[in-house]
């Protein structure tokens, strides 16, 4: 059985995130994603051939857990956790990470990041190596555990940690605002 949904919302208008209220040194955070969400199963199918391999089995590079476990583990969802931030804090910026990676994502709400400072999934390291997947395209594609980051002041950084990790969020801080003309980094 293939099960699909959506959801529509509201949103007053004063309530909207305007990004274009960013200036140089806000700070981005992020909101790490349970695994794979939903996005970029077809070839994550394809790199571990589900169809005709094990996927029950113990994997090493995933602390025990199996690829199928892994698979399946459920989609995060930040509507507390986010709503509490929003209570606390001004947000400038919201990207949801999901089809199309960050490449597609981030740049809407968030001029530039710094990708080193990403905690990756094990997961991600393992589709990249098994499927010989370059970097660009597994950030192009996958959330790479971060499913989630928001932008806020630096002087609300430290509040909108503890507001985040109070609501369950392993939230930590992945880049800063700054003039430039590039785009993602």
């Amino acid at each position: 059985y293939d099960l699909a949904g959506f959801s529509v919302g509201i949103v007053d208008k004063k309530k909207i995130v305007d990004h274009s209220a960013m200036v140089p040194g806000d700070v981005v955070i992020a909101l790490p994603s349970s695994g794979v969400h939903s996005n970029g199963f077809s070839l994550v199918r394809k790199v571990f051939d589900v169809e005709h391999t094990n996927i029950q089995s113990p994997c090493e590079a995933l602390g025990g857990a199996s690829i199928g476990e892994t698979l399946l583990t459920p989609t995060k969802i930040y509507v507390k956790p986010m709503l509490a931030l929003f209570d606390q804090v001004r947000v400038k910026g919201v990207s949801h990470i999901t089809g199309g990676g960050f490449y597609e994502n981030i740049p809407r709400a968030i001029p530039e990041i710094q990708k080193s400072a990403i905690r990756i999934l094990p997961i991600f390291d393992l589709i990249a190596k098994t499927g010989h997947i370059p970097e660009r395209d597994m950030f192009n594609t996958f959330n790479m555990g971060v499913g989630m980051s928001v932008v806020v002041a630096k002087e609300d950084a430290e509040t909108a940690l503890s507001v985040l990790q109070a609501n369950g969020e392993d939230a930590y801080l992945i880049g800063e605002i700054v003039a430039s003309q590039d785009k993602v980094i």
